[in-house]
């Protein structure tokens, strides 16, 4: 049966984003950061009954990770302090997250507050523009939980909606969130020729930083080319969060970012396992751990085995079998490994995945492809990874070519850093 997603949200009462109207951010006192509670800065500002937001016409993105620790979403505690937002603006999966990968609600009225929600995936800057004017936003307020990969596609709408913010004038707020993955970077930059909607601008694979520093990374690194910089940009920080810290280790509750990571743990693999969906493997959507169940049919106990002799750090591998319910091979019986990270402070996710992928055509040549449209180049941001694993190149080999280009991107990033 086809389901209308606008009269199920409207059946399950289901408010969409709501915008805000705010006054100038105050001064606000030095965060004493090294310890103690974790805190988003949407909490911090809910706790001053948002009236740092009081005053402006809010256009607020946001997804269901927009949540306080009480576990409303920031729209409703908006608009319970009188504080309305003008409009709202979904991403992708919706602002309310019913839509699968590739996928969005679309425009319509939230059932609950009437707030008009514009739908933001896959628009330009200059559309989003016309949608900011429409709707009268003079502030774009940002609260949306990433998880640290360069293919994700939250912190692209992000620097969509921060382009289409210079162009209006209109100021931009990030409410920052804990990167669940740390703040270590990994993986190969971004060659621009490949640049996309799963990787805009020459960032690595596991970036390492916030959507607060990759704000003021985008701002000053890549608008400029792009039309000009915000007139202003305030970054709402993270009480006591700190780079070496996992989402394990925050205290905080996991909201689901999207359909298919639905823990955690899901988020520390999925910068190196979502490689896969550039293959004819399954990445185990369809199944009830997508991204750390991996498989096809006829494959056996030969991967898992050459998994082992890798000894990669902080993870293990089992033999699994699976039937995945949608996505590749629905309703098939697939052989395969399940992940599972046994010390996340040393799993190297990108180390993994290559690994993974390395072994795989090793162990099951017949089994092993690339999906034909080669998504496996703007996962991996250029031809590089492909073709090394073709030509029978190992892990090491492959992991060490973008070492240097690992090391320039940490050392660019560094003045855009906000947590020790």
């Amino acid at each position: 049966m086809t389901v209308n997603r606008r009269l199920f949200l409207a059946a399950s009462a289901l408010a969409t984003p709501m915008l805000t109207t705010g006054s100038q951010f105050a001064a606000a006192a030095p965060i004493e950061r090294g310890g103690g509670e974790v805190t988003p800065g949407a909490d911090q500002l809910a706790a001053e009954g948002w009236q740092r937001l009081a005053g402006r016409k809010l256009g607020v993105l946001s997804n269901p990770t927009g949540v306080l620790a009480n576990r409303d979403h920031i729209v409703d505690s908006l608009v319970a302090a009188d504080i309305r937002p003008v409009a709202a603006f979904g991403p992708e999966h919706g602002f309310r997250g019913s839509a699968q990968a590739g996928g969005s609600e679309g425009d319509y009225a939230d059932p609950r507050t009437g707030v008009p929600v514009y739908d933001a995936y896959g628009a330009t800057a200059g559309s989003l523009a016309g949608m900011f004017t429409k709707a009268g936003v003079d502030t774009v307020v940002f609260d949306i939980a990433d998880i640290g990969s360069r293919f994700y596609t939250y912190i692209w709408s992000m620097y969509t909606a921060m382009a289409a913010a210079a162009r209006t004038g209109a100021a931009f707020v990030v409410l920052d969130r804990p990167n669940p993955v740390g703040g270590q970077a990994f993986g190969p930059m971004l060659d621009p020729a490949f640049s996309s909607g799963v990787g805009l601008k020459p960032i690595v694979q596991q970036h390492g930083m916030t959507v607060g520093e990759l704000a003021r990374f985008f701002d000053a690194e890549f608008l400029p080319d792009d039309g000009g910089r915000l007139d202003s940009l305030e970054v709402v920080e993270v009480h006591g969060w700190q780079r070496s810290t996992v989402f394990a280790d925050t205290g905080l509750l996991w909201t689901p970012p999207s359909p298919n990571i639905p823990t955690a743990d899901t988020a520390l693999a999925y910068p190196g396992t979502c490689l896969f969906e550039g293959t004819v493997l399954s990445e185990g959507r369809g199944t009830t751990k997508p991204f750390e169940t991996i498989g096809a049919p006829g494959i056996d106990w030969r991967w898992r085995e050459a998994l082992a002799a890798e000894r990669l750090a902080g993870v293990s591998f089992r033999e699994t079998y699976f039937v995945p319910t949608f996505g590749k091979f629905t309703d098939e019986t697939c052989g395969g490994v399940e992940l599972s990270i046994t010390d996340p402070y040393s799993f190297d996710p990108v180390r993994t995945g290559v690994a993974m992928l390395v072994t795989a055509k090793r162990a099951h040549p017949e089994q092993f492809g690339w999906r034909p449209d080669n998504f496996i180049d703007k996962l991996a941001g250029s031809t590089r990874l492909r073709t090394m694993v073709d030509a029978g190149a190992g892990t090491d080999e492959i992991v060490g070519s973008w070492q240097d280009e690992l090391a320039d991107f940490r050392r660019s990033r560094q003045d855009y850093l906000s947590y020790r």
